[in-house]
């Protein structure tokens, strides 16, 4: 299986390289087009601002490159804002396979922003394992997709947000599976070995 990780000023692409080399997992990390369209399995990671990581997809053409794919692609934490239409980070057009605004958590309470932590996944349905219900995954995000009908995963801090998505080939978790221990293993795995 070739697993490429799309390589471009997201922060936490060694994070994610590590956790695939925990589960012994061969990857690439390239920016490619020829690599990436080749890939069986496409992983878009991000950690960053919305408007300066898309210019940068721009200026690489790979904003072209990730709505063409056919393969299955994983969408984390900025990679599924990215895949949405659009971000209210700096009025930002997205890549539009999720039809969906990203929007910016509001504090309430003692619910501080950023919201950073770990954090239950609740009403898991579709790609991910049953057994995630319940579990704890770590997050660390400013912005939020909304519950949508696309949703395969709920976590609530100030409001109930979409914590994983999926439309067609393309899947998205708002957490940091790589960072997200055993649950965060499950997820990976699952998107590497039990989806075709």
């Amino acid at each position: 299986m070739k697993v490429a990780v799309i390589k471009y000023n997201a922060g936490n692409i060694r994070s994610v390289a590590f956790a695939l080399e925990r589960l012994g997992i061969t990857y690439t990390i390239t920016d490619s087009i020829e690599e990436i369209q080749n890939a069986d399995k496409v992983i878009f990671p991000g950690v960053g601002e919305a408007n300066t990581t898309m210019s940068y997809l721009k200026e690489k053409k790979l904003d072209q490159l990730i709505v063409s794919l056919k393969q299955p692609v994983l969408g984390i934490c900025l990679g599924m804002q990215l895949l949405c239409r659009h971000s209210d980070e700096n009025n930002t057009p997205c890549l539009g396979i999720f039809n969906q605004s990203v929007k910016k958590f509001e504090p309430v309470n003692q619910l501080k922003v950023p919201h950073m932590g770990w954090n239950s996944l609740t009403k898991i349905c579709g790609w991910l394992d049953p057994s995630l219900n319940e579990k704890y995954v770590y997050f660390v995000h400013s912005f939020y997709v909304p519950v949508n009908p696309d949703t395969t995963a709920v976590t609530d801090y100030t409001v109930p947000f979409s914590a994983a998505m999926r439309r067609n080939n393309f899947y998205a978790v708002q957490f940091h599976p790589e960072k997200s221990s055993d649950a965060g293993e499950v997820v990976l795995r699952n998107f590497l070995n039990s989806i075709e």
